[in-house]
C-alpha cells in the first residue's frame, strides 16, 4: 500500500508544524495544512486525501458541524484532534459525520493508529468517542439522507444492488456506496448491519419497512 494521504486544519501554526513532523516520521503523506476549512479544501482538491485531522473550534468563528459536513462531503474521513474539553461541540462533530475524537492529551501513537484505521474505513470505538455517543440520546437514531433511505428500503426489501440502481436510475456503484455509508452510520451507533438481513432488521426498527419481506 502507498502512503496514507492526510491533511490538517488547525488555527495554531505550532500544531500544524508538529503534525507535519509526525507525518514525516510515520510515513504519512501530508497533502494539506491550513488554518481554515475553506483554505484546506482548496489545497486538497483532486489530491485524494484520505483522512483530515481537524481541530474542534477554529479562530474564524465557523461552526463545527458546518466544518465537518464540508470536509466529509469532500470525501476524506475526519478525525477531531482536540483538547476534548467541550462535550457539546464534540457530539455535534460526531453527529455531523466525524469518524472519531482523539484527545490532544493522548500519545501521538494514538492519533497515528486512528489515522490508519480511518483510512481503511474501520469504525473507531475509542474511549473518548464511545463515551460521547453513550451520553447522547440523539445517537440512538441513525441520520440517513433521503437517498440513503430510498436505497436501504429497496435493498433491504429484497432487491439486488443492480435492481436498486435501475429503480432509482443511478449507477450500481453509487447504490453500493450508499449502502456502505448506511452500514457505517449504523455501526457508529453500535447497531451493526454487516449483512443484508441486518439491514432489513434496521429498516424495520426505524420504520422504513413493514412486515416480513425476506
Amino acid at each position: 500500500m502507498g502512503k496514507v494521504k492526510v491533511a490538517i486544519v488547525d488555527d495554531h501554526e505550532a500544531v500544524r508544524l508538529g503534525f507535519a513532523g509526525t507525518c514525516r516520521e510515520n510515513g504519512l503523506e501530508l497533502v494539506g495544512s491550513a488554518a481554515t476549512v475553506s483554505e484546506l479544501l482548496l489545497q486538497i482538491a483532486e489530491k485524494d486525501c484520505e483522512v483530515v485531522i481537524a481541530d474542534l473550534s477554529l479562530a474564524d468563528g465557523s461552526l463545527v458541524e458546518d466544518n465537518i459536513e464540508r470536509l466529509v462531503d469532500a470525501g476524506p474521513a475526519v478525525l477531531i484532534y482536540s483538547i476534548a474539553d467541550k462535550p457539546p461541540l464534540m457530539r455535534s462533530a460526531l453527529r455531523a459525520g466525524a469518524t472519531a475524537i482523539v484527545s490532544k492529551s493522548k500519545p501521538m501513537a494514538t492519533l497515528i493508529e486512528a489515522i490508519s484505521l480511518a483510512a481503511r474505513g474501520i469504525i473507531i470505538n475509542n474511549a473518548d468517542t464511545s463515551a460521547l455517543i453513550d451520553a447522547d440520546r440523539l445517537f440512538k437514531e441513525v441520520k440517513l439522507s433521503e437517498r440513503e433511505k430510498e436505497v436501504l428500503s429497496l435493498y433491504a426489501s429484497g432487491m439486488s444492488l443492480k435492481q436498486v440502481a435501475y429503480q432509482l436510475q443511478i449507477k450500481p456503484s453509487s447504490a453500493k456506496e450508499h449502502i456502505d455509508r448506511v452500514r457505517v452510520k449504523y455501526a457508529k451507533l453500535g447497531r451493526e448491519a454487516a449483512t443484508k438481513v441486518d439491514l432489513f432488521r434496521r429498516a424495520i426498527e426505524d420504520g422504513l419497512l413493514q412486515g416480513e419481506q425476506l
